[in-house]
């Protein structure tokens, strides 16, 4: 049986991550961890499910994760490199789905991927990494000819914008042409902005409502438009992606992978 632990307990995703888990006949909850401000604080993490757990929800990290196999964390970066520092000492493998981190965030956790298996990915929907494999096989047929635009939206309470999955859709087109997506992206076009540039991704961010997810990316050429599109219509694809990923990384003892890995995409 895995043992998983969920960061974020009492947000949308962590609940959601707990049924998942719940429901999984290979897994168990091993712990539950949220900010020792929250109010979840002490209570048991499956109550909202009218269950019990026999666990109590913990700012405390040690506790939380010391009978864990795998911590699944969709925090915030702050949060996430916490985490991290007890998951290394501890040697519990991460799965993380929090965005929005530096490029010196990301080395560190390349680097504690040295001594603890990590599985990092802005998107753990299967059908988002079907897409990116779809875009990258369009932007190295039509990108010569076409102008390419990402349109992400998103509910109201994102803090990160654009997407850590529209900045990975521009990440995938920027490497089929054999570019930096730093640069040829163009955020936020105000005022006389001029004609656009040839040969630059363009980005733009909807924040409102309840929104789950939703991103597509236009190649807009003479006469016609192609779209890769993919809408979330439910967090539970992210919750199954995530179980998925904890399965693939309990084998291993380090390293760090993405979807395409757990995927067996490459």
């Amino acid at each position: 049986m895995l043992r998983i632990a969920i960061a974020g307990a009492s947000g949308r995703m962590g609940k959601m991550l707990i049924e998942a888990v719940g429901d999984a006949p290979d897994m168990t909850l091993a712990g539950a961890l949220d900010i020792g401000t929250s109010p979840a604080v002490g209570s048991d993490p499956m109550a909202f499910l009218g269950k019990s757990s026999g666990l109590q929800v913990t700012a405390d990290l040690q506790q939380g994760l010391q009978d864990a196999d795998v911590l699944i964390d969709f925090t915030r970066p702050a949060a996430t490199l916490a985490h991290l520092a007890v998951c290394r000492t501890l040697g519990t493998r991460m799965v993380i789905g929090t965005t929005g981190f530096t490029e010196g965030e990301r080395a560190m956790i390349q680097d504690a991927a040295r001594e603890v298996a990590i599985m990092l990915a802005p998107n753990m929907s299967v059908g988002v990494n079907v897409a990116l494999k779809l875009i990258d096989m369009a932007t190295r047929a039509l990108a010569a000819g076409c102008d390419i635009e990402i349109v992400e939206s998103h509910h109201r309470d994102k803090v990160d914008a654009p997407s850590g999955t529209a900045l990975k859709m521009g990440e995938v087109v920027a490497q089929a042409q054999g570019k930096r997506l730093a640069d040829i992206e163009v955020h936020g076009r105000h005022g006389h902005t001029g004609p656009r540039k040839p040969g630059t991704v363009g980005f733009s961010a909807i924040r409102g409502g309840d929104i789950v997810g939703e991103h597509t990316v236009m190649f807009i050429g003479a006469g016609e438009r192609i779209e890769i599109a993919h809408r979330s219509t439910s967090r539970a694809n992210y919750a199954q992606g995530s179980l998925r990923a904890a399965r693939f990384i309990a084998g291993r003892s380090s390293g760090l992978y993405d979807m395409d890995d757990v995927l067996g995409l490459r």
